[in-house]
């Protein structure tokens, strides 16, 4: 039995206990404790729900006790808390669970068909930092999603078609003809190369063909600078797709049957502010002059979404997008087709040494994630990004990300993977079987096994917590906790002990659960799990 099927049971046991309904127990939870507190998990329930029973929260955790019975070994602690203690066959039954092909599914994500849109760089040049904490946000969300038991799909948008397009073809044009790009062009040294790169026959090119070749080009880097860092997306989008379908004047039709739509001034407006509360002003959808907005444009790409029979849209966006936001979220409450969610994720900042270096794309002055990625590795790139919340500054410590040293947290991480297979190799050598068998009611599980054991059965609670909060930083912290238990258990105890093949067994068992579960929590972030180092 896993932390959420015991945890359902036990809510069910209070909700009838306290002749409740679903929602008065929506907050009942096991959580781990803090370290200080002896206890495997902890109660917090009777503490919020004394409000509602009108109760003193010490008096409803005493009821509470009592209604567990005899599921668990229960106490309470002041001022309302009620302390769980779990059986060591819960938790050898936990642990052989853990091995199980969709263990972690929850069932609350059966049915959830999400599109999960990241990245999605304008083709205008290499991909830059903030490039990839957005990928690794978004392919380890995709991954944690896919695990818990939803349907996702994962889309790159590429915005091939309007202003800034037509800027990049004239600023390769430029350089083709060995001029300066305009002022307001793009200025970096990677259209030197794509200029050289050119056959003679561009210089019969028009603008237009200037414009699709650099995009080409630029999508192409995009893709193998994704497929590097270890990102697949299933679609990539093109906006000119969007226009081809007649996106734009679909959704304009949609959102005029709906009464969101006004004329003033030769412009057509989509009425936010006169109906809904996300956006506090009206925005323009076709300009005086006949063209479409980029707004109305994101409109029809998010009902293009919904279309295709997603149920749940997320969009991840840079911090330079904040402002946005209330727009597409009063445009798509409109459409009222299903659930709309945005992430920002803050910018980076690389540090080398203590100097921060600073970044501008247009001007080509900045390190590109390529470089960044070749320097340090993916892993240590996808495993840093992760380990902050979108919501975080986040700087880059590249010496930290090149040290071999446990100071280096995805180093720290998988070291133990590796040291574990090497524990296995070394049993195999000694003729040890690793899948021999104990008796569980026999074995004396010491203070550091135990740690082990119930860090091992949070995995499933810390990926919800990822899935909550839109954010993998829970995963990287939870993999280098798992990291320390096993460092304290190492430390202090023999695996191999021929004299006694009772206990052998039980920690060549325990150890394999902890291999499987850093092998799984890394994969869940991208990151490799090795098995030499």
């Amino acid at each position: 039995m896993k932390i959420s099927v015991l945890e359902a049971d036990l809510k069910s046991r209070a909700k009838v206990a306290f002749a409740l309904d679903d929602a008065a127990v929506a907050s009942f939870a096991l959580a781990a404790p803090p370290p200080h507190i002896k206890a495997d998990a902890s109660i917090a329930w009777p503490i919020a729900g004394s409000k509602l029973l009108k109760k003193p929260p010490l008096k409803i955790a005493e009821e509470l006790k009592t209604a567990l019975g005899g599921a668990v070994e229960a106490e309470v602690v002041p001022p309302g808390f009620v302390n769980v203690k779990f059986t060591p066959a819960f938790l050898f039954g936990a642990l052989k669970d853990l091995e199980k092909p969709g263990s972690l599914r929850r069932p609350e994500y059966a049915g959830e068909k999400i599109n999960l849109e990241f990245v999605s760089a304008n083709p205008t040049g290499p991909m830059h930092l903030a490039s990839g904490r957005g990928a690794t946000l978004g392919d380890s969300l995709a991954r944690i999603w896919k695990e818990l038991g939803a349907e996702v799909a994962t889309e790159f948008y590429v915005n091939n078609v309007g202003r800034q397009v037509e800027k990049l073809g004239l600023s390769l044009k430029a350089r083709f003809e060995g001029k300066e790009p305009p002022e307001d062009g793009y200025q970096g040294d990677y259209l030197k190369g794509l200029a050289a790169a050119l056959p003679p026959e561009a210089e019969e090119w028009t603008d237009t063909q200037f414009s699709a070749h650099a995009v080409t080009e630029m999508l192409q880097l995009h893709r193998a600078d994704m497929l590097a860092f270890g990102v697949e997306f299933d679609r990539w989008f093109l906006e000119s797709e969007l226009h081809q379908a007649g996106g734009p004047a679909s959704a304009l039709a949609t959102l005029k049957e709906k009464g969101m739509v006004y004329e003033k001034e030769g412009a057509v407006w989509f009425g936010a502010a006169s109906e809904l509360e996300s956006d506090d002003k009206d925005r323009v959808l076709v300009k005086a002059d006949g063209r479409n907005t980029y707004f109305l444009n994101d409109i029809a790409y998010h009902l293009n979404k919904f279309s295709r029979g997603f149920n749940r849209l997320i969009d991840i966006w840079g911090a330079d997008h904040h402002g946005y936001v209330p727009r597409m979220e009063a445009a798509v409450k409109a459409l009222g087709s299903g659930a709309f969610k945005v992430i920002i994720h803050q910018q980076v900042s690389l540090l080398r040494g203590k100097e921060v270096v600073k970044m501008s794309k247009r001007a080509g002055d900045f390190i590109s994630l390529k470089e960044l990625v070749d320097d340090v590795g993916a892993d240590a790139c996808r495993f840093f990004f992760a380990s902050r919340g979108p919501n975080t500054h986040l700087n880059f410590d590249v010496e930290l990300a090149k040290k071999k040293s446990n100071e280096n947290p995805v180093y720290y991480v998988q070291y133990v993977h590796a040291r574990i297979c090497s524990i296995f190799d070394n049993a195999a050598a000694k003729g040890v079987d690793p899948a021999a068998g104990f008796d569980e009611a026999k074995a004396a599980i010491n203070p550091e096994e135990r740690a082990l054991m119930l860090k091992l059965l949070w995995l499933e609670k810390t990926l919800s917590d990822c899935a909550r909060d839109n954010s993998p930083h829970h995963l990287t912290t939870y993999l280098t906790e798992l990291a320390a238990s096993f460092h304290s258990f190492y430390d202090q105890h023999k695996v191999l002990d021929p004299e006694n093949k009772e206990v052998t067994a039980f920690r060549l068992f325990l150890l394999r659960s902890v291999k499987g579960v850093i092998a799984k929590g890394l994969g869940l972030l991208g990151v490799s799990a090795p098995e030499r180092m």
